[in-house]
């Protein structure tokens, strides 16, 4: 059985300890060398960039979220021993650990670390398909030969290399396909190391839970209930036709899936379709200066992830919950796609004024969508505007001191409200 030490990337023959180094941070596998396949997930990224920014809470329970009827974003594993949990509301986030700190998001910041853990991807292979700011699907196929090295190897220099100079921890999950691999990089968090083998596959999934399966939500886990459905091994005792009348299309899925098959390739070309921000509040409201407030920090949160991705959108949505929960969607094309905070601003800001409604509401949110690349973002200026384009290189300047001296280096004032 081979052993890599994930300290020095020594390969050896399985041991408890490294033999050159003497560290125990080991991970053995008789496929080690052969699998190719990876999923990489940062451990509660915001948390972590946050912790690294803030040494002085190294040690306590860090919660990122919004107000107390707002939702948890991630939790630190310090919360999350406690029993916190992503998209748990706040109020119970904060019953379960009141003495947690709870931060704003700050979304520009995260979203240039990612850049950075991309470029890092990048100098192993072109496979990478991102799910999010935070995980990645790594396809290292035939990247041996390049690298002089296994897979297995480079990817655990790459979490090296994001602790050593960003100062965020990665699990890397490795396997024979995406399905597997999304599995084992949860196996062994945070700052783990697990693998799947192609042999170990068959025994490995007969006991485990089929809410293993990425991208079975609640209804369809009422579906497998009431079908008496529970486990894989459940899963296998079903004939492939009566799976697909029972389940349609996910029945031909769960099929293959319970015996481990999944020929879905690593693609770098899965499209971002959208990119939104919304807040939650801790009281309804209708005031309209705090509303505006808010929108300026949405917009302005959706232009930053835009910049950091390279896009701009042709459509700005804005989005509104009643007190009621009754839900009011507003949309408008723009002649021209936009990453502008301040074009999306002015634009959901108008869509807002047309309104009839004027709340009070539990819930704001702002999105563009019509995705293009950023070199098609803001190419014109707006003639029934004069003051755009003042507004617009004074947004790129403020963009520059922001990347040089941080993210709140310049704060807008209406963003005080």
């Amino acid at each position: 059985m081979t052993a890599l030490c994930r300290d020095c990337l020594t390969l050896f023959d399985t041991g408890s300890r490294c033999p050159a180094c003497r560290s125990p941070r080991i991970v053995a596998h008789s496929e080690l060398c052969e699998l190719s396949i990876a999923h990489m997930d940062c451990d509660a990224f915001y948390a972590s960039v946050e912790k690294r920014d803030r040494p002085e809470l190294a040690d306590k329970p860090v919660i990122i979220g919004g107000g107390r009827r707002g939702v948890v974003s991630t939790a630190c594993y310090v919360a999350r021993i406690r029993g916190v949990r992503s998209a748990m509301p706040m109020f119970q986030a904060l019953k379960l650990c009141p003495d947690a700190v709870v931060l704003k998001p700050r979304m520009a910041l995260y979203a240039e670390v990612s850049k950075q853990i991309r470029a890092m991807m990048e100098d192993l292979t072109p496979a990478i398909e991102p799910l999010s700011l935070d995980e990645a699907f790594i396809d290292l196929n035939g990247t041996a030969r390049l690298h002089g090295a296994p897979p297995a190897v480079m990817l655990a220099r790459l979490v090296k290399r994001m602790k050593s100079e960003l100062g965020v921890t990665g699990s890397i999950g490795l396997s024979h396909n995406k399905f597997l691999a999304k599995i084992a990089s949860d196996l062994d968090k945070p700052n783990g190391f697990a693998v799947i083998g192609a042999a170990e596959t068959p025994n490995f999934l007969h006991d485990k839970p089929v809410r293993l399966i990425w991208g079975v939500g609640q209804a369809t886990q009422s579906s497998l209930d009431a079908a008496g459905i529970h486990t894989f091994a459940d899963l296998l005792r079903w004939d492939r036709r009566d799976l697909h009348d029972r389940f349609g299309s996910m029945g031909e899925r769960l099929w293959h899936l319970a015996r481990g098959q999944d020929q879905r390739r690593v693609s770098a070309r899965n499209p971002v379709k959208s990119i939104s921000n919304e807040t939650t509040f801790h009281t309804d409201t209708a005031d309209p200066d705090l509303l505006d407030g808010h929108l300026w920090r949405m917009a302005e949160k959706v232009a930053d992830r835009a910049k950091a991705k390279d896009l701009a959108g042709r459509v700005v949505t804005l989005k509104l919950k009643r007190a009621d929960h009754r839900l009011i969607t507003r949309r408008t094309h723009l002649p021209i796609a936009t990453q502008l905070a301040d074009k999306i601003y002015h634009t959901a800001r108008t869509l807002h004024e047309t309104l009839a409604d004027k709340g009070p509401f539990r819930l704001l949110g702002v999105g563009i969508s019509e995705l293009v690349p950023g070199a098609q973002a803001d190419l014109t200026s707006d003639f029934l505007d004069p003051g755009a384009e003042q507004r617009k290189r004074a947004e790129r300047a403020t963009d520059a001191i922001r990347a040089r001296f941080g993210a709140e280096a310049i704060v807008k004032g209406r963003s005080l409200r």
